[in-house]
């Protein structure tokens, strides 16, 4: 499995395809084509801050012995 490139890199990037797609110079093809991409690295994204979002709520549990919704929540 290849290794994903950095959180802060893939959020340049659709930053990135953000500022080219408001641009008004590109045509309907490459746009679409950035779309597309900034598509799937924004549910890559999603995915990846999910997991982190797991992670903490079991290290919390752990140290807590039990979860309070109040701990996540802040």
């Amino acid at each position: 499995m290849a290794e994903q490139p950095a959180f802060a890199k893939q959020l340049e990037r659709l930053e990135e395809i953000v500022r080219r797609l408001e641009s008004q110079d590109l045509d309907l093809d490459e746009a679409l084509k950035l779309f597309e991409e900034g598509v799937e690295r924004l549910r890559g994204m999603r995915e990846r801050l999910s997991a982190a979002e797991t992670t903490v709520k079991q290290v919390l549990a752990d140290q807590a012995g039990t979860l309070r919704g109040d701990d996540v929540d802040r």
